[in-house]
């Protein structure tokens, strides 16, 4: 039986795969999200300073930001004391 995913399980996937600039439907499809969930999974993590977009040839991008990259190790070292080893998610 395959476990859902927690929503700090997906922010540190969004946050890990965007460590690149990435299109919302970069995200979705490589989170496995449906689109109104990965964009409000992304606004709340711009509202935390966690994500920012861009805009370059009119094509917006999103790219996590140097604070991002607490929460990351942050959720790294927690799963490695619950569960003894890193993150098994699609993106480690």
């Amino acid at each position: 039986m395959k476990e859902r995913r927690t929503l700090y399980e997906i922010y540190w996937e969004i946050l890990v795969f965007c460590r690149e600039p990435r299109s919302l439907t970069g995200i979705v499809n490589r989170c496995d999200l449906n689109s109104k969930i990965g964009q409000q999974h992304i606004s709340f993590l711009q509202e935390k300073g966690y994500l920012q977009h861009q805009v370059a040839t009119g094509r917006t991008t999103y790219l996590s930001t140097p604070k991002a990259q607490e929460y990351i190790t942050l959720f790294n070292q927690l799963y490695k004391a619950l569960f003894e080893g890193t993150p098994a998610f699609k993106l480690s």
